[in-house]
């Protein structure tokens, strides 16, 4: 009988860590993407393995039970050293002989068929087990990947590198590094300028002394022209292209007639790519019925891949929105207040 036992834990011990080795053969990022593709035996690995230490630490703890208690067995019908040599056997076969052995397509089927029944399982114990692990990681300072490589990994990375008391790497590095990584997911509405915020021109407007002034004191370089109504841009006028110019004219014959849009939802890294291929420095921003809601320039991308504030046009206004929202409230004010009411000042 004490055979017929000896002989169902080592089977036990075994069948735990082959599927232990049939959950970790493919990395879990990986087989979340194949899971997500479709891949119905993904999938089902993945039910059990997206739980990660927690399914580690059921199948390593019952692998190693079963190993003790084959020893305490064995121990009260042979010999001990019997024993002793019987488990350490036991051992180099499952941890060091077996593991450098390729994992069986039968296995894997096996661990998806058993995938149900372990993430049933997981789903009481995970409390537990992820307590054991978060103190497992303070008490080792070391982590293991899965490795595969994402983004956010290296952004983890670098922040855990900015931790470490003998961290050689320039916190300024460090910075603009993270910044570049993570900009290409951002969309172009959180950093282009509102509508509201921007000095347009018009194409009939003149070229002259008091106009000149305006555009400086504006705070910008490159204005939106507009013709007949403010919609409606037919062009991007550039300061620059004034200096030294005859002040006479129009703004018609100063500006440039190429227009690029781009939508809000977009993100900067179609941002960016558009302003490498049409060289163009400000594109105009409309929303989803395809109107003028603001406008983004080169200065705005580049300051969130560096993660660092640019002189540029705007710095004029510490924050966009806010300025459009205090003219916003403004203009509400004057509706409800028009001039000429009771209760007005007069001048």
């Amino acid at each position: 009988m004490q055979v017929i036992i000896i002989t169902l834990l080592l089977l036990i011990s075994l069948f735990a860590l082959g599927l232990q080795r049939a959950y970790q053969q493919v990395p879990l990022k990986e087989l979340r993407r194949r899971a997500r593709q479709g891949d119905p035996l993904a999938a089902s690995l993945y039910r059990a393995a997206g739980y990660g230490y927690s399914l580690r630490w059921l199948l390593l703890s019952l692998s190693v039970i079963t190993t003790a208690l084959v020893y305490v067995y064995v121990a009260r019908v042979a010999e001990p050293w019997f024993a002793a040599a019987l488990v350490v056997l036991s051992l180099w076969f499952m941890y060091i002989w077996l593991p450098a052995q390729t994992v069986q397509e039968w296995m894997v089927k096996i661990a998806a068929k058993t995938a149900p029944a372990i993430s049933w399982l997981l789903q009481y114990l995970h409390p537990v087990t992820e307590r054991l692990e978060r103190l497992f990681r303070r008490l080792r300072h070391i982590r293991v990947h899965t490795g595969l490589f994402e983004e956010e990994d290296i952004v983890d990375l670098l922040e855990r590198q900015r931790e470490q008391s003998d961290n050689r790497i320039p916190e300024s590095t460090i910075h603009v590094v993270q910044s570049a990584l993570t900009f290409s997911d951002k969309p172009i509405r959180e950093v282009y300028t509102p509508r509201r915020v921007v000095h347009s021109v018009s194409v009939d407007d003149a070229v002259g002394p008091v106009l000149l002034s305006e555009l400086h004191d504006s705070g910008f370089s490159r204005f939106p022209v507009y013709e007949e109504a403010e919609d409606n841009i037919v062009g991007i006028l550039h300061l620059r292209d004034l200096v030294d110019k005859k002040r006479s004219g129009k703004i018609r014959t100063y500006m440039k007639d190429t227009v690029c849009y781009i939508h809000e939802e977009q993100t900067l890294r179609n941002g960016l790519d558009a302003i490498l291929k049409t060289h163009q420095q400000l594109f105009i921003v409309v929303n989803s019925f395809e109107e003028y809601v603001g406008v983004v320039s080169i200065e705005d991308i580049l300051e969130q891949v560096l993660g660092e504030k640019i002189v540029d046009e705007f710095d004029a206004y510490e924050d966009m929105r806010a300025v459009a929202l205090s003219q916003a409230n403004n203009d509400r004010k004057t509706r409800n207040h028009p001039a000429g009411e009771p209760g007005d000042e007069a001048n």
